[in-house]
């Protein structure tokens, strides 16, 4: 096995205008267990060199740049400065161990070998999932004083931060883009220069491969289903139960929300406890370890929880897909205490991504996207959509101590995969809350013919009445999909006229983000350019002063040009959409999830 993480083998993917093939450095670890030839393609997909050029369900083709990418030479010094040496040993087994390991991976390579003779669905083909600028990148350690045109604004100071799935080892059978291993990209600002690094997060998970040089860990989307998934389980659970691999100390990937709460980068996919990631002095990143917040945390924690920024509270949700209670509540003081869990009574396990708070409530939404296990056992996939379940939207007081006053509110037919606010309206006694609406309601997990379309949508809950109502926001002649935003985070909680959203067209690409008016419907845009697809949208108010303008802040997102394969991080001016300054960054960055904002004075107390 290398010796760190910045030994990395070259995957050939061919370019799909030219009979050739040109090497595309997508990362992979270089102990990494080579494909097989598959049987012959039936999903009438184009695959040359056994690779499909397509994106995550999407009909249209990622077209590679001319010149190959070429992977990021990083320098001797650098290594020895950025990264600390990791020397191999070979697992200390006992015989029986050796015997165990070696029936079990025997074991693995007949499901494997079994696996390949069907073609995969495109949600678990990793061909799909990670193919063109959704594939893996090397870490970077540090880069200094970076090209920049334009000019940064003098109010940003400090390091914004994005999560994605990056997979250290090429998959061996089935990989959603889900699955990947958590990587954080940052960028630093400092009084007008710039810095870049990025970093595996180095979770349980990801130590434990990597000293077995290879992937052991079950994929929770790409290989848990069917009667192949309970295949993996058991040989997951075989290995723990030889001493083969450790599941006691977490198995999450840390891949998707990154929050900064009580001075502490925290990274987090809600699978897992989170991890604190520290940022250096030099602005470099470091795993500190996985976070309990001193033993109180005993269960995993959903990848959106909420900061108000009035009471400095974060708030957030644990769901069990097993055993009840499937889902609780709780909250964190500023100082760290967590509050007891609250359980929230529901009949059946319910994927739970996001959820929203007000000025006194949390409104979490019990949906028709469900977790039913014993699907696997008649071959199917164990997230499913419902249809028989009817989607409520349930309204808890924030400082709750039970669930016996929580107001449940059905809203038929309604999965929101992100909620972006909510807020109270006394007047009416209802809750407005902001989401996209996605139909078909489990797309993202499941293949399916019909298109994915995400809507912007105003639901209003009403507590007196117990009904409720929903309505797009923007007109049926504008509409485009909307995923992944933010609105002003000062204001989270309370009404806000903006939300700030990324253009997710072609799915799953992002051509822009659009600034829309919540009461109007109005849409401004801000498109990135042919070839050049972003991310996340992140607004960053121009001061915490509440009493500013909302929309006077910045907008930050990473893109990448996919002709040129050059990726830059854009600042835009949110009331204007003109771009104020753009960071050529030195090596790509793969199309992620969420990202913050941490200012500089708040860096200096960090943990």
């Amino acid at each position: 096995m290398a010796s760190s993480t910045v030994s990395w083998a070259k995957a050939q993917i061919s370019h799909p205008l030219s009979s050739s093939s040109s090497a595309v450095d997508l990362g992979f670890f270089k102990t990494s267990i080579p494909w097989k030839k598959r049987q012959p393609n039936r999903s009438g997909l184009r695959r040359t060199n056994n690779t499909i050029h397509s994106a995550l369900q999407s009909p249209s083709v990622l077209h590679f740049p001319k010149q190959p990418y070429q992977s990021p030479v990083i320098p001797r010094e650098d290594i020895s400065v950025n990264v600390k040496p990791k020397t191999h040993h070979q697992p200390q087994w006992n015989l029986l161990q050796r015997a165990a390991a070696v029936a079990l991976d025997m074991a693995e390579s007949a499901l494997v070998s079994r696996e390949r003779q069907h073609p995969l669905p495109k949600t678990a083909d990793p061909s799909v999932q990670i193919s063109g600028n959704f594939a893996p990148v090397p870490e970077q350690p540090l880069k200094q004083s970076l090209p920049i045109t334009g000019t940064i604004p003098s109010c940003i100071n400090g390091v914004y931060v994005r999560n994605g799935a990056n997979p250290l080892f090429e998959p061996v059978a089935g990989h959603h883009l889900f699955d990947g291993d958590g990587m954080v990209h940052a960028v630093s600002i400092d009084n007008g220069s710039a810095s870049y690094a990025c970093r595996f997060t180095e979770t349980q998970r990801l130590l434990q491969e990597k000293e077995l040089g290879r992937p052991v860990f079950p994929k929770a989307i790409g290989e848990l289903h069917g009667h192949s998934g309970i295949a993996r389980l058991l040989l997951f659970y075989a290995r723990g139960l030889f001493g083969l691999v450790d599941h006691t100390q977490g198995t999450g990937i840390a891949n998707a929300g990154l929050v900064y709460f009580n001075n502490r980068l925290l990274a987090m996919s809600e699978d897992d406890l989170p991890y604190h990631v520290r940022i250096t002095s030099s602005g470099d990143l470091e795993t500190v370890g996985r976070y309990s917040f001193d033993d109180q945390l005993k269960t995993a924690m959903i990848a959106h929880p909420k900061i108000d920024t009035f009471s400095k509270e974060l708030f957030a949700l644990s769901y069990d897909v097993v055993r009840k209670p499937y889902l609780k509540y709780f909250r964190f003081l500023p100082d760290g205490r967590k509050s007891p869990d609250v359980e929230i009574p529901l009949s059946v396990p319910t994927m739970m991504h996001d959820f929203a708070i007000t000025e006194n409530f949390v409104v979490i939404p019990d949906q028709q996207v469900v977790f039913k296990l014993q699907e696997m056992i008649t071959g199917g996939s164990p997230v499913i959509y419902d249809k028989n379940k009817k989607s409520r939207f349930g309204i808890l007081s924030k400082n709750a101590s039970d669930a016996k006053d929580i107001i449940w509110v059905e809203s038929p037919d309604t999965f929101c995969f992100h909620l972006w606010n909510a807020w109270e309206e006394p007047e009416s006694d209802e809750v407005v809350v902001i989401g996209s609406c996605m139909t078909p309601p489990d797309s993202i997990f499941n293949e399916c013919d019909e298109s994915l379309k995400s809507v912007l949508s105003e639901i209003r809950l009403n507590l007196t009445t117990g009904e409720s109502t929903r309505r797009p926001i923007i007109s049926e002649s504008e509409q485009v999909n909307l995923e992944a935003g933010m609105v002003n985070r000062n204001r989270l909680g309370r009404k806000t006229r903006y939300a700030y959203l990324a253009i997710a067209e072609p799915w799953p690409k992002v051509a822009g983000f659009a600034k829309v008016d919540l009461f109007t419907g109005e849409v401004k845009k801000h498109i990135y350019g042919d070839k050049r697809y972003g991310g996340e949208p992140f607004f960053l108010p121009r001061d915490d002063n509440c009493e500013s303008a909302e929309d006077d802040g910045y907008i930050l997102s990473f893109v990448h040009d996919e002709k040129t394969w050059k990726s830059e991080l854009q600042i835009v001016n949110a009331m204007t959409l003109q771009v104020e300054a753009s960071i050529k960054l030195p090596s790509r960055v793969p199309y992620g999830f969420h990202g913050t904002f941490i200012d500089a004075k708040a860096l200096t107390n960090q943990a």
